[in-house]
């Protein structure tokens, strides 16, 4: 008669034998790796068109190639009632110079873009970039939308 002792698989299945231990898996498995990546590509894909400044403006179109910046713009925004805004806030024509000192990080070298509807006043326009421009700033640019040919 014979006696079974302990388990009746060898073990050889799993790559174990008698006496040696298991070695570690040197594999790295990457397919739940580049899942996350895709997931986290398609988020952003989404998201960034949503980051964009968002005062409504109906900007005038003309034929200039767009500007390449590496750091986001200040932007100051007419609209078409005449109001001003710092970003997306709305503020005072008299306190533009004193709100730009306070949050412009490059002093007097910041970018700084002034985006006037197409239906706003000339005259209020002007009056914000001269503000600007007789503060010190001098890296002023219009923001218009490129004109779509056809």
């Amino acid at each position: 008669m014979a006696i079974a002792t302990g388990n009746t698989t060898s073990g050889t299945r799993r790559g174990r034998r008698r006496g040696h231990r298991m070695q570690p898996m040197s594999e790295i498995n990457v397919t739940p790796f580049v899942d996350v990546m895709l997931v986290l590509l398609i988020i952003f894909m989404v998201a960034a068109p949503l980051l964009t400044v968002g005062v409504p403006i109906d900007l005038p179109e003309t034929d200039a190639s767009a500007l390449n910046s590496q750091t986001q713009p200040i932007t100051i925004s007419v609209d078409q009632n005449g109001s001003v805004y710092l970003q997306e806030t709305e503020i005072p024509l008299d306190e533009i110079v004193a709100k730009l000192k306070a949050i412009a990080t490059a002093g007097y070298q910041e970018r700084i873009y002034v985006r006037g509807d197409r239906n706003a006043d000339y005259g209020t326009v002007m009056k914000v970039m001269a503000r600007i421009s007789s503060a010190g700033y001098r890296n002023l640019g219009l923001v218009t939308l490129q004109e779509q040919e056809g």
